[in-house]
C-alpha cells in the first residue's frame, strides 16, 4: 500500500527529477582524472553541510542512472554514488524488482516522512534507503561489499539522498576495475569465478537475489571479488524471486565466458544452491 501511494504521487512529479550535473571527466587512472569538482551541485553542498564529504576529487564512472565519484571525507577516501536521474530505472522501470527492500520498512518510511519528502522525492529516498539497507545487511553478514559509511539508522542515511556513501575500493592510484574490464590468468579467472559463486550463494542464504549479477557489477581488487550495485536486490516476498535468481545465474555464467570460464546457467544455479546449503556464516558484526 505504501509503495502504491508513493508511485501514484510520483506519476505527477516524474518530470521534475532530471538533474544536470557538472562532472569532472577522465580515465580510470586517478592521476589522469580531473580534479575539477562540481561545486554548484546542491547534493554535494548538502553532503558537505552534513560533514560527510570535504572534497570531490574525481569522477570514477558515469551511467544513465548514477555517477560515482571519488571523494574525500574526514576519515579517508569515499566512493560517492549520486543518482542524477532517478527516473531512468529506479521508479519508471522497477518491473520485476518492486521498490526495493526499504518498501516494507516502517523505520525507513518514518525517516522519509520526518525529512518531509513527498511524491517523487519520497520515492527517491526510498530507493536510496534500499541500497543502504542491503549494504548494511550484507556487510554485517560478512559478504564482500563496500562498507557503508552512513547508518545503520535509516534516519541518518535518508538524509544523504540521492547519494550513497561507501568505502572506496582501490588505492591512491586507481579505483578497483570491474571484472568485465580486466584480463585475468586462468588461475585468477577460476578464483574470481569461485568467489562470485560464493557471493551469489551467500545472498541466497540470506533470502536475497541481486537482480543484476554479472561481471559488470563485480569489482576485482588484490585477488578479491567485491559485489556492487544493490538498489534492485529483492527478497523472497517478491513473486519474481525465482526467475530473478535464474536470470542472475545465466548472466553470471555468460559474462564469465570472456574470462575463459565455460559454465551454463543450469550448472551455475545448482552450484549456487549447493553452496547456499553448505556455507558457514561469517558475520562481521552481531546483528540485533
Amino acid at each position: 500500500m505504501k509503495g502504491q501511494f508513493l508511485q501514484a504521487e510520483f506519476a505527477e512529479s516524474e518530470q521534475k527529477l532530471s538533474r544536470k550535473r557538472r562532472k569532472p571527466q577522465g580515465k580510470r587512472k586517478l592521476a589522469d582524472l580531473s580534479a575539477e569538482a562540481p561545486t554548484q551541485d546542491p547534493v554535494l553542498t548538502q553532503l558537505e553541510d552534513l560533514g560527510l564529504v570535504t572534497d570531490v576529487l574525481a569522477e570514477i564512472k558515469s551511467g544513465k542512472e548514477a555517477t560515482v565519484y571519488l571523494a574525500q571525507g574526514e576519515t579517508g577516501l569515499i566512493g560517492l554514488k549520486i543518482y542524477r536521474d532517478v527516473a531512468a530505472r529506479s521508479f519508471k522501470n522497477t518491473g520485476d524488482y518492486g521498490l526495493g527492500l526499504a518498501r516494507s520498512s516502517d523505520a525507513v518510511h518514518k525517516a522519509i516522512a520526518k525529512r518531509g519528502s513527498r511524491g517523487a522525492a519520497a520515492l527517491q529516498d526510498l530507493w536510496v534507503a534500499s541500497e543502504y539497507m542491503v549494504l548494511w545487511t550484507l556487510w554485517q553478514a560478512g559478504l564482500r561489499v563496500p562498507r557503508p559509511l552512513v547508518g545503520p539508522d535509516p534516519f541518518d542515511y535518508v538524509q544523504t539522498s540521492p547519494a550513497v556513501l561507501m568505502a572506496f575500493i582501490g588505492d591512491g592510484e586507481a579505483p578497483a576495475p570491474r571484472l568485465s574490464d580486466v584480463r585475468l590468468s586462468p588461475e585468477e579467472a577460476q578464483q574470481a569465478w569461485q568467489q562470485a559463486l560464493e557471493g551469489m550463494a551467500r545472498l541466497l542464504k540470506l533470502g536475497l537475489v541481486h537482480g543484476d549479477y554479472s561481471t559488470y557489477n563485480l569489482l576485482w581488487w588484490e585477488g578479491s571479488v567485491t559485489m556492487i550495485d544493490f538498489p534492485q536486490v529483492s527478497d523472497k516476498t517478491n513473486p519474481n524471486f525465482q526467475s530473478l535468481l535464474r536470470r542472475d545465474a545465466e548472466s553470471l555464467a555468460q559474462s564469465f565466458r570472456r574470462l575463459g570460464i565455460r559454465q551454463d546457467a543450469e550448472s551455475t544455479l545448482r552450484e549456487v544452491q549447493r553452496l547456499a546449503r553448505t556455507l558457514q556464516d561469517q558475520p562481521r558484526l552481531t546483528l540485533p
